[in-house]
């Protein structure tokens, strides 16, 4: 039934669906009206729709800047993630793109539909990116030249140990998070994070998508694209296209649980990072994916299906969480809430399952540590008791005096 069925079992995500679509169209109305401004925007609609609308409600400077440093990266990323390009051609493309964005000629088309629009006309961020302020120029210079060099360094290596792909998602995602950091504070309006903090928001997002992934990745053509790490899929299959195999759905599920149990390691720093934003619009930006990256995570958490087809929030779901979230009580709440429901997924005969519970626990503990509304949920309330303990005594006495009665 789709999303028909969603709304029949889920009925108070109607009226966030029905906002999301006013929100959205509202978005398309202030699609700006100059030519490479117009494909920046339309194209962050066509590549991601969720990112676009959080990006368009920062104030206009720095939405620009956000908008124009999103498609760079989604670009360098396009020319990575291309397993039809040779080697020898990929790697100076990578190292040399922070050099391409002052380039308003230069173009390479690769990928497939959106992304090979965007590769293809490329001159039109280029030019957008020359009219941006120096101090935001320098940050999306800086972050795409990083980028590119550790992109550059995983294209021939497998990522084989945990450090490796710890180390491979900071230069995908974690940079990124650093970026976003740093245009934040060039625009006045935040103060500048710890590196480890902004790190740990890539890395807990691009490791949602790794895990949420894994089939559109393996079944690449002309060659697969593989980033789960040895040292955790070699614990319970001898080949990492072997998850998909269905003799192997038990192991495949455990190996599931174990990527899942290694991308909540950050959940707390995500936290952490996400309270020291002052700006509302800046913060409901960085929050909402934050959010929907630990639903996904509860979705697919024991869940085969990542190994069949797609696993993703339905709509509504998504809906409600960019209408509800507005304040660190709602990012807590909904931590929380995720939390709790990926708790009772866990199966305690998983062999990864006492790690994961404890890395669960510390997710709730700090919500309810810092939040005021979780904390009063757990106080014990003992005029609600006291209430039924009189209200007992009285139908006793009741009782005992009807009795007495002639």
């Amino acid at each position: 039934m789709g999303i028909i069925g969603d709304i029949v079992r889920h009925p108070n995500e109607i009226y966030p669906l029905i906002k999301l679509l006013v929100t959205a169209k509202l978005a398309e109305k202030q699609i700006p009206s100059k030519p490479n401004w117009s494909f920046c925007y339309l194209m962050l609609r066509n590549i991601s729709r969720s990112f676009s609308l959080v990006i368009q409600q920062l104030p206009l400077e720095l939405r620009d800047a956000v908008c124009v440093f999103y498609l760079v990266l989604r670009a360098l990323d396009t020319v990575e993630d291309d397993t039809s390009i040779a080697t020898e051609v990929k790697v100076p493309i990578l190292i040399a793109f922070h050099r391409h964005i002052y380039d308003h000629e230069w173009h390479f088309s690769c990928g497939t539909d959106a992304y090979k629009d965007l590769m293809d006309q490329f001159h039109h961020v280029s030019m957008a990116f020359l009219e941006l302020g120096t101090n935001y120029q320098q940050v999306i210079e800086d972050i795409t030249m990083r980028m590119g060099e550790g992109m550059a360094k995983f294209i021939s290596t497998e990522i084989q140990t945990i450090d490796d792909y710890e180390e491979y998602c900071h230069y995908v995602a974690g940079l990124a998070g650093l970026g976003l950091s740093k245009l934040f504070h060039a625009s006045g309006k935040e103060d500048l994070a710890p590196d480890s903090l902004p790190n740990a928001v890539g890395l807990f997002l691009q490791k949602t998508n790794i895990i949420r992934d894994y089939l559109e990745d393996i079944n690449e053509v002309p060659k697969c694209r593989m980033f789960w790490p040895r040292q955790i899929w070699s614990k319970y299959v001898n080949k990492l296209e072997d998850l998909k195999c269905g003799e192997n759905s038990v192991k495949a599920v455990q190996c599931l649980n174990d990527m899942v149990t290694n991308a909540l390691s950050h959940g707390e720093d995500c936290l952490v990072c996400l309270s020291t934003l002052h700006d509302p619009a800046i913060f409901r930006s960085c929050a909402i994916p934050q959010i929907m990256a630990i639903g996904t995570l509860t979705m697919c958490y024991n869940n085969v299906e990542v190994f069949r087809g797609v696993v993703k929030m339905r709509r509504g779901l998504s809906a409600k969480v960019f209408d509800q979230t507005r304040t660190m009580e709602d990012v807590y709440g909904a931590f929380f809430h995720f939390s709790s429901i990926l708790k009772s997924k866990v199966d305690n005969n998983d062999p990864n399952a006492t790690n994961t519970l404890k890395r669960i626990e510390s997710i709730m503990k700090t919500c309810r540590d810092y939040s005021e509304t979780l904390s009063k949920r757990n106080k014990p309330n003992y005029i609600p008791t006291l209430i039924i303990v009189f209200f007992f005594v009285v139908a006793i006495l009741l009782a005992y005096l009807s009795a007495k009665r002639p």
